[in-house]
């Protein structure tokens, strides 16, 4: 059996069988007495057509296997028998039997309605001819053409698969994967099969896929599972990675929890926000993130107004709490310079606070004055007895232990300059009648030293430029301030002395023995000294004293002020 609708004689089909063409599918069957094909014209037509369809057939034939397949099928007689035309009525019957055969033997599913009564290969019945005995038989001949199919399970040509030749093919070995991944290197661990598939295999695509199995495949499945294992930590370690960034970016910071111990000093320096004082924090082991620390300042409404300065922490603390500690005043370990202290009181504060011995850090002031930052106008006076009064600005300051003495000084000679640099010195200081900036600033000094109180610098700041005229009839250019003379003997007390023996105390700050200003800032006036020396209010008054916390009382007239001291006697003898 080669194809549908043979059987094993040679005998093809007949041009009335209702299978044959597209006759027994679109078609109704010829009436007796009719021709079932038409006219002579048609039947002609049609076996020229059936003849280029073998010739275009015999060009695409390439192998003799395929020819040979072909042999003992009958040829198609429908274009050489004019008796079909001419006698329709001739062996009808039989040929009706012999496709209701056909049917039910080969194709049961086309039900036809009648049994078949014997196969193919049986006796024909009686009568039968003009099958394989009167007319020649095309299919054993090259020109051969396959028999036709129903319509729908008619396919396209398929494609000529190439001889097989095994002696051919042992000659040409496949190649190997040369891949280094999916080789085997050439080691030749595992021996190749000689084993070939079955001949049927061969036919049609059989012959590919056979030699696409035959590829060494060596240690191939050992570099898939590498491959595995590979693919598998990529992808883990890409989940871990995406883990950590979304933590760091979306996740809660790492926090410590608790008060923590072991005290540590951090130092916050000026205009530090959040982030830098938490990586400071984080640093120094106060807190375990630096996120941590900002989202706990966020979250606490003073969290905003922490400010510079040195703070007393725990190691271990969290967020929360590192936040809280540090807004009480308690935790803050700065270094505060009052308004008006002197350099001498400020080297033995740095001192105790450095932990070093007494007088180093005015030594390194006295060596290294020139480098700490001062600015040009600064030490114009060679009877000045140190250049840094009135540069160490008062202010708080963040100078925790093991800081170099040269450091805290330039921290603070930069305040200086920055809160100085505000205002124009050298013009204000031309307009007030001074000399130079350096004037300004020891006006200033004065009076921080002279006024007792804030509310009152303002007239003693006006009493400071009535003094210095030259031409007063009053003091005739004399300060006479006890301030001097204190800081010019190193001392703070208000019993100085009788007038006559300060006046016979010679020293360049003695404000009772010179005409004028002192060589330099007696001290470090703060803000409002400053601000008073630059704006002192308009009046004539010569002299001022203290009588109470709340009340100052100024004179024109040295008349005026001996009854004014004589009250501030008596208050301080009531008191």
């Amino acid at each position: 059996m080669t194809e549908y609708g043979r059987g094993a004689g040679p005998e093809p089909w007949h041009p009335e069988d209702p299978l044959y063409g597209d006759q027994g599918w679109g078609a109704q069957q010829a009436a007796p007495g009719q021709a079932p094909y038409g006219d002579q014209q048609a039947q002609q037509q049609y076996a020229q057509q059936q003849n280029q369809q073998h010739q275009q057939y015999q060009q695409n034939q390439q192998h003799p296997q395929h020819q040979q397949q072909y042999v003992q099928q009958p040829q198609d007689p429908y274009g050489q028998q004019p008796h079909y035309g001419e006698q329709p009525q001739q062996g009808y019957p039989q040929e009706q039997q012999y496709v209701q055969q056909a049917q039910a033997q080969y194709n049961p599913g086309w039900d036809t309605g009648q049994q078949a009564a014997m196969p193919y290969a049986g006796q024909q019945p009686e009568g039968y001819q003009g099958y394989g005995t009167e007319t020649p038989d095309y299919y054993g001949t090259p020109e051969a053409y396959p028999p036709p199919q129903p319509p729908g399970q008619r396919r396209a040509v398929p494609e000529q698969a190439p001889e097989w030749n095994p002696e051919a093919e042992q000659e040409q070995e496949p190649e190997e994967e040369t891949h280094p991944f999916f080789s085997d290197g050439g080691s030749g661990d595992e021996p190749e099969s000689d084993e070939d598939e079955p001949r049927g295999s061969r036919r049609g695509g059989g012959g590919r896929d056979r030699r696409g199995k035959g590829k060494k495949k060596g240690k191939s499945g050992r570099a898939c599972l590498v491959l595995v294992v590979v693919f598998s930590l990529g992808v883990g370690g890409a989940g871990y990675f995406g883990y950590q960034f979304w933590q760091k970016k979306f996740g809660a910071a790492p926090d410590y929890v608790g008060a923590g111990s072991t005290p540590v000093q951090v130092e916050i320096p000026q205009g530090a926000g959040g982030y830098e004082i938490g990586s400071i924090l984080a640093k120094a082991g106060v807190v375990k993130s630096q996120g941590a620390f900002v989202s706990a300042q966020n979250d606490n409404p003073k969290g905003k107004t922490l400010q510079a300065g040195v703070y007393t922490l725990n190691k271990g603390m969290s967020a929360a709490n590192a936040v809280a500690a540090m807004l009480n005043p308690a935790s803050r370990s700065n270094f505060i310079i009052p308004e008006g202290k002197r350099n001498a009181w400020v080297y033995e504060q740095i001192d105790k606070r450095l932990e070093l011995k007494a007088g180093t850090t005015q030594d390194v002031a006295k060596a290294q004055a020139k480098n700490l930052g001062l600015p040009d106008w600064a030490n114009d006076n060679k009877e000045i007895a140190d250049p840094l009064e009135g540069f160490l600005y008062p202010a708080s300051y963040p100078v925790a232990k093991g800081t170099k003495p040269e450091d805290v000084l330039r921290k603070m000679v930069s305040r200086a300059n920055q809160e100085y640099g505000k205002v124009d010195l050298k013009g204000m200081a031309s307009k007030l009648g001074l000399k130079s900036p350096l004037q300004l600033l020891t006006v200033a000094s004065l009076v921080q030293a002279e006024g007792k109180y804030k509310h009152d610098f303002d007239k003693v700041a006006r009493v400071v430029y009535n003094r210095l005229k030259p031409n007063n009839t009053e003091t005739y250019g004399l300060l006479d301030f006890d301030s001097t003379v204190n800081y010019a003997k190193s001392q703070s007390t208000l019993d100085t002395g009788s007038v006559k023996k300060l006046r016979e105390f010679k020293h360049p700050y003695n404000t009772y023995y010179i005409h004028g200003l002192p060589p330099g800032p007696i001290g470090n006036p703060g803000d409002s000294a400053l601000h008073s020396a630059l704006n002192p209010t308009p009046g004539p008054w010569y002299y001022f004293v203290s009588v109470t916390e709340n009340e100052t009382l100024f004179a024109v007239t040295n008349e005026e002020h001996e009854q004014n001291r004589k009250r501030y006697e008596k208050e301080k003898s009531g008191q």
